[in-house]
């Protein structure tokens, strides 16, 4: 069993490494008192609204960007976005993002955003050098942040918080024992928390248990349509072709591979599952099946695939839907700050 697996199946044996998850705490605070302490103000910064997790691996941030953006534009705001581009190796930082942009220079999931929502985005591991460059090329009233949680030297107004619903926070522990990044009670102090799917009776249980729960709600991912990876058709969710064979081969390189298996099996297929670890560079060889059988991806592999994806292959379109009137709460929350932000502004 590997280490991911044993986080949440809460495997007696990872007790072993409690010592390293203190010591990991120990280090983890210092560093969040050291990289405060060297925050600049943000005075001539738009609010920036920080969407990252506690736990290692993916939660459903992406997606939940791509719907605030849209939800945030449709309100008449501009909005602006910044990233880490993990699993990007760009020459010079920051970097914009184009929708040409290379997945090997700028990462997968910026791409991925980029060519979702019309709005600039730009990259860099120091998201304060991201924030300027951004305002440099174009002007924002909000920046919204993937990721960044713990990126302490960046000033931040509001904080949300995605978690998995199925697996939550595992078995609750820090790093190298479990998944967090930082203790539970961190939740005390973010400003919403989206959950990603789950029972949200089982999950406000478990961690309000840890800490008194800000606003909170329930994501789901909602499969819109299947997009060809080669040539960008958009065809309905009943209208995949499938090979001769029957065989329908479904791959994943993101934190939770078995969430997109199932939401595949969900549509009422049953595929041949292949899982990849996060953020996997694929190549050619990893999608060589049987001649002319069908494959599908997420987009946030299909990005990296496209290259050398055949005409099989297909990513499945999702939106994040949120309950209407949580949306509406933050969406009014993130308004009332660009306009007092404004006020301020115009007073000077």
């Amino acid at each position: 069993m590997g280490i991911v697996a044993a986080w949440y199946r809460k495997s007696p044996w990872l007790n072993l490494l409690r010592p390293l998850s203190a010591l990991y705490k120990i280090i983890s605070q210092r560093r969040r008192t050291k990289l405060e302490a060297k925050r600049i103000a943000g005075a001539d910064f738009p609010p920036i609204i920080i969407v990252g997790n506690i736990t290692v691996g993916g939660t459903g941030k992406t997606p939940l960007i791509i719907a605030l953006t849209r939800a945030l534009q449709a309100q008449g705001l501009r909005v602006g976005i910044v990233s880490r581009g993990y699993g990007g190796n760009t020459t010079r930082y920051p970097a914009e993002v184009k929708s040409s942009s290379s997945v090997d220079e700028k990462g997968d999931e910026s791409v991925m955003i980029k060519r979702s929502v019309d709005c600039p985005v730009v990259v860099d591991p120091v998201r304060v050098n991201a924030v300027q460059a951004l305002l440099a090329l174009a002007p924002c009233d909000v920046i919204l942040s993937d990721d960044g949680l713990q990126h302490y030297a960046l000033p931040r107004s509001r904080e949300i918080v995605v978690l998995d619903g199925d697996r939550l926070l595992g078995n609750a522990l820090c790093l190298p024992a479990g998944p967090l990044r930082e203790e539970p009670s961190r939740l005390g102090e973010v400003d919403y928390i989206v959950v990603n799917g789950g029972d949200r009776g089982q999950w406000q249980t478990l961690l309000g248990a840890y800490a008194t729960l800000p606003p909170s709600g329930t994501m789901t991912l909602q499969p819109a349509a299947w997009v060809n990876v080669h040539s960008g058709e958009r065809i309905a969710l009943d209208a995949l072709p499938i090979a001769e064979s029957n065989a329908l081969h479904a791959v994943a390189g993101i934190g939770n591979p078995e969430r997109f298996f199932n939401a595949v099996r969900a549509l009422g297929f049953k595929p041949l599952c292949h899982p990849f670890p996060d953020h996997y560079k694929f190549a050619a060889a990893d999608l060589k099946f049987a001649k002319n059988e069908t494959i599908v991806m997420t987009h946030k592999d299909a990005v990296k695939c496209e290259k050398f994806a055949s005409r099989h292959s297909w990513y499945l379109e999702v939106n994040a839907q949120l309950d209407s009137a949580f949306m509406q709460a933050i969406v009014t929350d993130i308004q009332d700050l660009v306009a007092s932000k404004a006020a301020q502004v115009s007073l000077h």
